[in-house]
């Protein structure tokens, strides 16, 4: 019996058609990271009942329609799938290009919504642009971005991210100018968590203890001054220290969601026995509904929420370092930089629930009421689930290409 070698080209090209046949005929189903979609859509699915739960009597009164901010919830539901379903099917490296573009345009939205007569004022901060049949955040827009960003920065500079100053410090000049036009607004919550995001990936990416230092004091500094400078923040940072010391005025707000906890104790009062939503917790449905769930179902469903968040966050840090190791740099900076975001804004905003940090208007990931951060937060699941799936067909790939390498035809 004798081997004849084949040209390697011939067996390369013959397995790399076989292989992308294969994928492209693999169910779609085969490609998702099943655990890490099932507990985002249970966060999004129990996020819908709690919404209309909470939302009853503030739309029967203000909108004679008792479902109104359910009908629309579940409306963006629809849209964040159908935008996640897209964002899916598109290569990373195409987001990676897109970076410096998806920047410039925050920019522009940012200045765009401080412009009286474009911006859309509620609640005494001009947030949000009209775009006719949705009002756009820009704020969650802009954490997008910025993490995209980030993340190709640091695949770029990686090295002068390590070793030189300059290279730790240009995208703070960014983060500065990005976070001066969201104080305008105000904006101090997504201010606290780009900063905060922006501090994580870069210490992942590779700078040096002196320089994460340096900018932890920075940050801190910047973020000490913008509270400092408006009397409303700082009656913010000092309320929830003692809201029981005004429970009437500026604690009223925290003093309610409180009630609410202790009303709920182990296994809550029953789905839509809140009484803390029926007008006396401002803002229910959006900010704080962690709160009404607390009150509704319990300790222990607030566990669970818990649990299903800390999964989320460690499965993506999981696919960064799976995907680091493959030497996929934007893929795991990518997937480091959106866990850490949305664990930290999941974080505040139930630190903010339970009285443990300042009031921040931030929204619970996948759960409030908010057609810009849900759409956003199915997006930012949609990435991560294809970093996951390009993770394991470069795996998969190499291991075919290692395979093929000395293969023969025996006669």
């Amino acid at each position: 019996m004798s081997v004849i070698s084949l040209p390697q080209g011939y067996l390369n090209k013959t397995s790399a058609n076989k292989f992308l046949a294969k994928e492209k005929a693999m169910p779609l189903i085969e490609k998702l990271d099943l655990p890490l979609l099932i507990s985002a859509l249970i966060l999004l699915g129990l996020g819908l009942v709690m919404v209309a739960s909470s939302s009853i009597s503030i739309a029967e009164r203000q909108l004679s329609e008792p479902l109104y901010y359910f009908w629309h919830q579940l409306s963006y539901s629809v849209i964040g799938l159908i935008a996640g379903f897209i964002i899916f099917k598109i290569p990373l490296d195409f987001l990676q290009k897109t970076g410096p573009i998806l920047i410039v345009i925050s920019l522009v939205l940012l200045a765009l919504v401080l412009i009286p007569g474009i911006g859309k004022e509620v609640n005494g901060s001009a947030r949000w642009l009209n775009l006719g049949i949705i009002s756009l955040q820009v704020s969650e827009f802009v954490k997008l971005a910025t993490v995209i960003y980030l993340a190709g920065y640091l695949v770029r500079h990686n090295e002068e991210v390590r070793t030189n100053l300059s290279g730790f410090i240009r995208p703070l000049g960014l983060i500065f100018i990005i976070s001066t036009l969201l104080i305008l607004e105000p904006d101090f919550g997504a201010v606290a968590v780009i900063a905060m995001t922006a501090m994580g990936m870069l210490w992942l990416g590779g700078a040096s203890f002196f320089q994460f230092i340096l900018l932890m004091l920075t940050m801190s500094a910047a973020l000490t001054l913008a509270a400092v400078s408006s009397p409303y923040r700082m009656e913010r940072l000092t309320t929830f220290l003692n809201p029981w010391a005004d429970p009437f005025d500026s604690g009223f707000q925290l003093t309610q969601a409180l009630i609410a906890f202790g009303r709920g104790e182990w296994f809550g009062v029953g789905l839509g026995s809140s009484v803390q939503k029926l007008f006396y917790l401002p803002e229910a449905h959006t900010d704080f509904v962690f709160a009404v769930l607390a009150e509704e179902l319990g300790l222990f469903s607030v566990m669970i929420v818990i649990v299903l968040f800390c999964f989320i966050v460690i499965r993506a840090l999981m696919i960064g370092r799976r995907a680091e190791k493959r030497e996929r740099p934007f893929t795991a900076f990518l997937a480091y930089g959106l866990g850490i975001w949305l664990g930290l804004q999941a974080f505040i905003n139930v630190g903010v629930n339970m009285g443990v940090l300042p009031t921040k208007g931030l929204t619970l990931p996948l759960m409030s009421y908010g057609g810009s951060s849900l759409i956003i937060m199915c997006v930012v699941i949609a990435m991560l689930l294809r970093a996951d799936y390009e993770t394991r067909q470069f795996d998969r790939a190499g291991q075919m290409k290692r395979k093929n390498t000395s293969v023969g035809v025996a006669w």
